[in-house]
């Protein structure tokens, strides 16, 4: 972007992966030598508002084409090619690479959740945080557009009504729809905190600048593998949305193209919510219980 299009940065104005963020790993380091799209060849600027959503969209639009693409191919081929861990496996993909894309620019929230936390704890501007979580909602809602538009046959041949049969493609639900699990929606509020505090509690110490993390690179693919874990952990209550834009953006677009029953769960309650509160709960009490607890073992920082 050229000079004209970037502002000067203020303290503590970036997120997790980029920025002020990581400052304590990159100051030293030649942008050259960093992992590509991790690294800035100036590092005392910023774009502005206006480029920073425009990344934050695409980053979460890349997250959500791994993830919403990976359970359209298992649901359309019935398990044929996939199942559970691949599912799992592609979200946390999605994720690394969400981050790559983003992760200079923006520090790579992707996850109204996580933009919440760092702006509880990590002085995040308020004044961004709306405008980034629309962002990544519209991120989310174009990726599924796409998985939408290019497994419409497939979605039509094994579920031409619509129907909760494949509404999990794009939204979550109790018990990924099984109603043999008789998971109840607190229940599953339940397992939507856990499952995000544990989310924002490790990314929090794997991007904490006072630590000894790891590179910008290798720290995408931790938070990636993260999100492997909680999948793979945490996965049959709710689905492991952990994400409000993850699940907003795509319920949204799947009841504008045809499923009437995108808000409810099995049972005819209504879901929506869920993996929209329970979220943005469990990110803040993971975000301030990594704050209240490890973080303040920590050695300050030569910033400090």
């Amino acid at each position: 972007m050229s000079d004209r299009g970037r502002t000067q940065q203020a303290p503590s104005e970036r997120g997790l992966f980029g920025g002020n963020a990581l400052q304590l790993r990159r100051r030293n380091v030649d942008a050259s030598s960093d992992l590509s799209g991790m690294a800035e060849a100036d590092p005392g600027s910023r774009p502005t508002l206006l480029g920073e959503l425009i990344t934050e969209g695409f980053g979460s639009m890349v997250l959500g084409l791994f993830g919403l693409g990976v359970v359209a191919q298992v649901v359309v081929s019935k398990n044929g090619l996939g199942g559970h861990d691949s599912i799992s496996w592609a979200w946390g993909i999605g994720v690394t690479l969400g981050i790559f894309v983003a992760g200079a620019t923006t520090g790579a929230h992707l996850n109204p959740a996580v933009t919440l936390a760092v702006t509880l704890f990590r002085d995040f501007p308020a004044r961004r945080a709306l405008p980034y979580m629309t962002a990544q909602v519209i991120g989310f809602f174009i990726a599924a557009l796409i998985v939408r538009i290019d497994y419409s046959s497939g979605l039509d041949a094994v579920d031409p009504h619509h129907t909760l049969a494949t509404q999990g493609v794009f939204s979550t639900l109790p018990g990924n729809g099984d109603a043999a699990l008789d998971v109840s929606i607190w229940l599953a509020l339940f397992d939507q905190i856990v499952g995000t505090a544990i989310l924002l509690f490790l990314v929090f110490a794997i991007t904490e600048p006072g630590a000894a993390g790891p590179s910008p690179g290798l720290t995408a693919i931790a938070v990636g593998l993260v999100v492997v874990g909680i999948g793979m952990a945490f996965g049959t209550d709710a689905g492991y949305a952990i994400n409000p834009a993850r699940d907003f953006g795509p319920r949204l677009l799947e009841w504008l193209t045809g499923y009437g029953s995108a808000w409810v769960d099995q049972t005819g309650e209504p879901y929506f919510w869920v993996p929209i509160v329970g979220p943005f709960i469990g990110g803040a009490i993971g975000g301030g219980l990594y704050k209240a607890t490890v973080a303040r073992g920590l050695p300050l920082s030569p910033a400090s």
